[in-house]
């Protein structure tokens, strides 16, 4: 680090707590942006109750892994403060104060709003009292061969302890009374997860929650005894696994015990409650569950608003966004066996190529790679790393399976501790494992977040090595819905790279500094530090960064001295932003956007330098957190053909030009939208470039 960006970040560190943003509280804003979605006419109805379902559903997340986490610190006595100068305890309180607000405004969005909208449409949420006998006796008929079988009432007094509520299970809680001797008594029936949330009538159009079925049942449930009261409830727990890899023998097994544990040991967070339970029955949960009243989350309506989902399901196409076809790029046309067909090796061969998903489609990129790699006589091994794959049939999977039973040397790096993944990851391990793919779990204290595949190819010259680095996992779900980015070469710089790379994750050996990627732990850091210290020392310094999440400090304080330095900062962060922007004497030529729409963002750019004195690209899978720097192991690229640099560059310029879906970030944290009269959607417009190549 040159001694300019030193004295900067010196100046920079003067500022104190105040300049960094709480991480907690800047997920939260992402968070409302996202539910700004759902609260906008102008997107699809249906689509509207997605975005709802999914804010839920980020919101379930962040209570089992970011509160989780900050009630731990407390429970061991953990007083320090994060970046921004708040205790534990103080960002406990400012988030319980914005989940309440973000709880509730979800809540009145769905009962005012899209339920009434959707209702108009003919996708009518019902009660049980409002439906005919006709419709409650098909109902019962199929309450009793469908759902009554797999309930299970559970009492609480001295002869039955109170129950585990497991993680984000729907309940209903009851008051139950003897009408002989008047004792009351507690009771719980939990909803087996295996059953829907929202019960169908047949035809199509309406919707009936899954406790107003039961609810009309309970007699059944508790003969002999009057049901004074009952209230649905729903219980997030710490999703943490409790894993000492370090003292494992075998991580596989000590994942499996851990997810284990998870399921029947871990602290409730979160209380979700209906509204109007009685007291003794709350004081009884909270006790029972060892919360505060701070961690209760009273609800109007539909609890778990999640089960949005199945609505979104429902074929009307009328109410979604137009289904979107990935378009195969021309280069990539053609390939496989045939007459006049091309292989993908020839095409990588002549020049590298891009594919930016869900435009670019993954099933003829990505994929087709790995599939002719698998049936090429001429590939002697595979290598590959795999964080998150989907849960149905993964193609990718398949072809590495095939190309060990067709007696390549194949390694599958998957990456077991990729939360709510793991177990997915493990029944494919042992897949891999009995197709005879050498399977490896990465390395002890660090997760395997790269995303690279190596192939070894046999040419008239001799070996070859073709390569891809992607900032997206190898999952054909997510390459539908994610932004993301690939390339694919057969530079033989980087394949040597990827090469030791792999040598390293799978081996004991060390690949020091590679000459082309950038790695983390290992390099990332260090050389991100040297490429900001180069713009600093330039006089047209220009930094522009694509990045899911920043909140790393000591790269903020490299930022913040750029910008003392006369630099130009632009960024794109689509979520956690710890970094204040425009803040004169501190960050004034730094602006930060977050485009959120159609698509998620997930593509992480790095560009470094001017048109004059020429640009430094990398793509990758880093985002500039601090685990992504210091604790897994990331893998950033450099982009060496020109083209495909124009390419990255309209990425960039596109994303910085987008009003549609953009906010901007203001000094004092708040997100202010950008949207104008003649506003320009970055997704549209990928899609209408992807159409002309």
């Amino acid at each position: 680090m040159g001694c300019a960006l030193t004295d900067q970040i010196a100046k920079a560190e003067s500022q104190g707590p105040d300049r960094f943003l709480n991480r907690e509280l800047s997920w939260l804003a992402f968070n409302q942006r996202v539910l700004a979605l759902a609260s906008d006419d102008g997107v699809p109805l249906l689509e509207r109750a997605k975005y709802l379902a999914i804010s839920a559903g980020n919101l379930d997340e962040f209570f089992q892994v970011r509160v989780a986490g900050l009630k731990a610190q407390l429970a061991a006595g953990i007083t320090s403060a994060s970046a921004d100068g708040r205790s534990p305890s103080e960002q406990l309180h400012e988030i319980h104060l914005e989940a309440q607000r973000m709880t509730t405004l979800q809540d009145r969005l769905f009962r005012k709003h899209l339920a009434p909208a959707l209702s108009a449409e003919g996708l009518q949420f019902v009660d049980w009292e409002t439906l005919d006998r006709k419709d409650q006796k098909r109902l019962r008929a199929m309450y009793d061969a469908q759902i009554q079988p797999a309930l299970t009432p559970l009492a609480v007094d001295p002869a039955h302890p109170f129950p585990w509520i497991s993680n984000l299970s729907l309940n209903l809680g009851l008051q139950v009374r003897d009408p002989n001797s008047g004792a009351a008594r507690f009771a719980r029936v939990k909803v087996p997860p295996v059953l829907p949330r929202l019960i169908a009538l047949p035809d199509g159009e309406r919707w009936l929650p899954i406790e107003q079925l039961i609810r009309a049942h309970l007699g059944g449930l508790f003969p002999g005894m009057d049901v004074v009261s009952d209230h649905v409830f729903r219980v997030t727990r710490d999703a943490a696994l409790l894993i000492d890899e370090g003292e494992a023998d075998d991580l596989l097994s000590a994942i499996q015990s851990g997810l284990h544990r998870r399921l029947r040991v871990n602290d409730a967070v979160r209380l979700e409650i209906g509204g109007g339970a009685p007291p003794e029955v709350l004081e009884l949960l909270i006790e029972e569950l060892e919360l505060d009243e701070r961690d209760v989350y009273r609800h109007e309506g539909l609890i778990d608003l999640t089960s949005l989902w199945q609505l979104h399901a429902c074929p009307r196409p009328d109410l979604k966004d137009p289904n979107w076809q990935p378009i195969t790029q021309s280069a990539l046309r053609n390939l496989g066996p045939g007459e006049g067909n091309r292989d993908v090796f020839s095409v990588i061969r002549d020049r590298d190529v891009m594919v930016h998903h869900p435009y670019d489609s993954f099933t003829t990129s990505t994929e087709a790679f790995v599939e002719q790699a698998a049936a090429d006589p001429a590939v002697l091994a595979i290598k590959h790393t795999l964080y998150r794959t989907s849960d149905k049939d993964n193609r990718i999977v398949r072809a590495l399976t095939q190309a060990a039973q067709n007696g390549k040397e194949v390694v599958a790096l998957i990456e077991l501790k990729a939360r709510f993944d793991e177990e997915s990851n493990i029944e494919w391990a042992r897949n891999l494992e009995a197709a005879g793919v050498n399977v490896v779990y990465g390395i002890v204290g660090l997760k395997t977040h790269g995303k690279v595949v190596l192939v070894v190819r046999r040419e008239r010259d001799g070996l070859t090595r073709y390569c891809h680095v992607g900032t997206g996992n190898y999952n054909l779900d997510t390459a539908r819905l994610y932004e993301d980015v690939g390339i694919l070469t057969a530079s033989e710089a980087i394949g040597a790279d990827v090469g030791e790379l792999f040598n390293h994750m799978t081996g004991y050996s060390d690949p020091g500094e590679l000459d082309q990627l950038l790695v983390a732990p290992a390099s990332l850091r260090t050389r991100l530090m040297g490429l900001i210290d180069d713009e600093v020392a330039a006089k047209d310094g220009h930094i522009t960064i694509k990045v899911n999440g920043l909140s790393d400090p000591a790269l903020i304080d490299a930022l913040y001295s750029a910008s003392q330095a006369g630099v130009r900062v632009d960024l794109i962060v689509r979520g956690i932003c710890c970094l204040r922007p425009g803040v004169p004497g501190l960050s004034e030529n730094v602006r930060v956007r977050s485009v959120v729409g159609r698509f998620l963002e997930h593509s992480r750019i790095y560009r470094f330098g001017s048109r004059a004195r020429g640009e430094h690209i990398f793509v990758g899978s880093a985002d500039l957190m601090t685990r992504n720097l210091d604790a897994r192991i990331e893998v950033l690229t450099p982009v060496l053909d020109e083209r495909l640099c124009e390419r990255i560059n309209e990425i960039l310029a596109v994303n910085l030009a987008d009003d549609a879906r953009a906010w901007e970030l203001q000094p004092d944290g708040a997100w202010r939208e950008t949207r104008t009269a003649n506003s320009f959607d970055v997704h549209a417009h990928f899609q209408e470039l992807a159409r002309s190549r």
